[in-house]
């Protein structure tokens, strides 16, 4: 802020600057108290911006693309009404969107699944009813 349009010096010569009688705002009574003093009263909202910006954060790089669980695919297959192969259903998680397969819930069927990446709880239970996973380039 320029020097000209500061208050000090629009009140030069009116001896209190605008702050009223005698002494008001020139001692350490205007200033609130030293330290902390004041930081859960008159002066919470400063010492609050303060203190939530100290400490460390540790921020996790988001993964890219959506996931999906296993026990999601029968309803997804339901769906989407994936097409039949001789080896089981086809599901093409990739091209609907997700890029990786986790292991949380159960299979009914016997799919097989084209997604970039998954779990090795994901494999262990799509294998175990018989289907398969590939990545999107394989045939």
């Amino acid at each position: 802020m320029p020097t000209r349009l500061r208050k000090a010096r629009k009140m030069r010569g009116s001896r209190t600057h605008g702050w009223g009688q005698i002494g008001q705002h020139r001692k350490s009574g205007s200033r609130g108290g030293v330290g902390r003093a004041g930081s859960m009263g008159h002066k919470f909202l400063l010492f609050y911006k303060e203190e939530k910006d100290k400490g460390f954060i540790r921020r996790v790089p988001k993964a890219e693309g959506k996931r999906i669980n296993v026990g999601e695919l029968d309803e997804l297959y339901r769906r989407t009404r994936g097409q039949a192969a001789e080896g089981g259903e086809t599901l093409d998680l990739a091209a609907l969107g997700y890029s990786k397969l986790l292991g949380s819930g159960s299979v009914s069927t016997a799919y097989v699944v084209r997604v970039a990446s998954c779990s090795e709880k994901a494999r262990m239970k799509v294998e175990a009813k018989g289907g398969r996973i590939v990545k999107p380039g394989e045939p």
